[in-house]
């Protein structure tokens, strides 16, 4: 293999990275559900022919895809393997939780690309389905005890052989989904992103050669390799613990704990989740593709120049145990997964804290608090609106925490009220920031929201939420205060009502006129809260984000004499 200059390098690579995010960019105009097209709950990527590690991923897209589909992408390679058959022009699709990571709502096309007769890489597309069956409108059914009662589930099948399309499998999708318009329409635009990743890669190939190119992509997995490397040697030798818990598993009223033991020693760091509770009943379960891309994730946030390939991986061992939650089984329920993966998140934040606190945030909101209110409009047709919703960031050793942002599994965005507003019949009561939700700290966390949804359909709508730190809230971290918790409560003719299990509920049954409201989390503070201006905290005060008696409770009540 010929050697490449770093100018070369920096060229290919700046070019493989525009193959991808046009690859997102396709596909986030194309979609016809707002998962996709608005909070962009998508990925594309390029995969390794033979291992399928991932070797270029949009910036657009969400991080926790990157390691779960090089999973996906390994998957396929098996099957083709087994089945012997793969050709230039297949495409292969698949939303097994349990074999591609994620939840079944993810669903994923991989499709391998040729070069002069023979194969280079994989392209692969995932993006959130809208509705894909199961028992709930939406998918995140919080009383599932099984992945069949969560979606329809596909394992991987051809979609395409050389080039043509199998309508059979589009045509069993369609009848799967309460909203098959808007899943065609997601097809399509998955498929559309696929055709324009061959077209730029045979472009790219035609001008550099297939031998420069594979060279680039060798380099860059070991430049992020030694970066990784270099990343570590700088951070203290040492072993940190750190534990959270969720709130329940949405059948049972207890809660799980998520344990990490962070080690690092030299350039090799391990992470270390045994401790962690035994698979559950209900759907918070994750399987080990997922664990494994999480941890990529919450290393990213510790490490933010690190590149999204599978380099960074190798001088990292994560430990996974067996019969955990976190490396559950088939048929167990995964839906909920990402409300277990931003506990996963927060404590290696935790743990890192001890290590080198200067590196990391304190705890965010932790949880996406997935919301579908489905009905059926006055002329018969299903609607769904499912949505998640944002909170608070944890503060950090330079500033406070960013209000109302999204959750830091993704880079998703939350759709404005707007677009949903003018798709589903519902009218947003409120949207607002929701004060004295902040930690505490020297550099106090920023707010969570307050959601308030009203149904306007004449027939009514079920609601149905999946959520977390209903009963464990956001941590601070470096002496920093804990954050509000997660407060949901619907109307019914006898007033306000919140769930049984906290965060968690199915079958809500709406009235024209009645309504849902979420107070969500804000984020952990950083630092002790007696090394916070006064000024700082009389401005919060004035602008409504903390309350007098807030203030002063947490704070002393210094910053009246500066108000005065």
């Amino acid at each position: 293999m010929s050697e490449i200059d770093p100018i070369t390098l920096s060229v290919l690579a700046g070019r493989m990275e525009q193959i991808a995010d046009e690859m997102d960019a396709t596909l986030f105009r194309a979609a016809f559900n707002p998962i996709i097209a608005e909070a962009h709950d998508a990925s594309h990527g390029i995969y390794h022919a033979v291992s399928g590690d991932t070797l270029v991923q949009g910036k657009s897209g969400l991080p926790i895809f990157v390691g779960v589909m090089s999973f996906a992408v390994k998957a396929v390679i098996e099957k083709a393997a087994r089945d012997g058959d793969l050709e230039d022009g297949d495409i292969y699709i698949f939303n097994d939780a349990h074999i591609g990571g994620t939840h079944l709502s993810d669903m994923r096309l991989v499709r391998p690309y040729f070069h002069d007769g023979k194969l280079f890489c994989y392209l692969a597309s995932v993006g959130h389905w809208h509705d894909v069956g199961g028992a709930v409108p939406g998918n995140y059914n919080p009383a599932a005890t099984d992945v069949f009662q969560e979606a329809f589930n596909l394992p991987p099948v051809k979609l395409a052989r050389k080039g043509e399309i199998n309508q059979d499998i589009i045509d069993i999708l369609l009848r799967n989904t309460r909203l098959p318009q808007s899943a065609m329409g997601d097809l399509n635009g998955q498929l559309g992103a696929l055709d324009l990743g061959v077209k730029r890669m045979d472009e790219l190939l035609d001008e550099y050669g297939a031998e420069t190119i594979t060279a680039a992509l060798a380099a860059l997995g070991h430049r992020a390799e030694a970066l990784m490397r270099s990343e570590l040697t700088d951070l203290p030798d040492g072993r940190w613990e750190a534990e959270d818990y969720l709130d329940n598993d949405g059948i049972t009223d207890e809660p799980l704990k998520i344990k990490i033991a962070l080690e690092i020693k030299d350039d090799e760091m391990t992470l270390d989740f045994t401790g962690s509770s035994p698979q559950c009943a209900g759907p918070v379960n994750i399987a080990v593709p997922t664990t494994v891309a999480t941890a990529y994730v919450a290393i990213k946030h510790v490490f933010p120049a690190l590149p999204a390939n599978a380099g960074v991986m190798r001088p990292i061992d994560v430990i996974v145990p067996e019969g955990s939650l976190l490396a559950a089984q088939f048929p167990a329920p995964t839906g909920g997964y990402t409300e277990t993966i931003l506990r996963m998140i927060d404590v290696v934040f935790s743990a890192f804290a001890k290590a080198a606190p200067e590196r990391v945030v304190a705890n965010a909101y932790g949880t996406i608090n997935a919301l579908s209110i489905a009905g059926k409009r006055s002329n018969g047709q299903p609607w769904v609106m499912f949505s998640f919703y944002g909170g608070g960031h944890g503060g950090s050793v330079e500033t406070d925490g960013l209000n109302h942002g999204n959750a830091p599994i993704s880079t998703a965005t939350i759709p404005p009220m707007e677009i949903l507003e003018a798709a589903y019949p519902v009218m947003f009561r409120k949207w607002a920031l929701r004060p004295d939700s902040a930690g505490a700290g020297a550099h106090r966390g920023g707010l969570g929201a307050v959601y308030e949804i009203e149904v306007l359909e004449e027939n009514g709508a079920e609601a149905f939420l999946f959520g977390e730190r209903g009963r464990f809230a956001p941590k601070g971290i470096a002496g920093g205060g804990d954050a509000a918790l997660n407060a949901f409560t619907y109307e019914q003719d006898d007033g306000w009502h919140s769930p049984p299990l906290a965060s968690k509920m199915r079958g809500i049954k709406l009235k024209p006129g009645q309504a849902v409201r979420l107070e969500t989390p804000g984020g952990g503070g950083y630092g002790v809260a007696s090394e916070r201006d006064p000024k700082t905290v009389a401005r919060d005060v004035a602008r409504g984000l903390v309350s007098g008696a807030e203030a002063d409770a947490a704070y002393g009540t210094q910053w009246r004499e500066v108000t005065a």
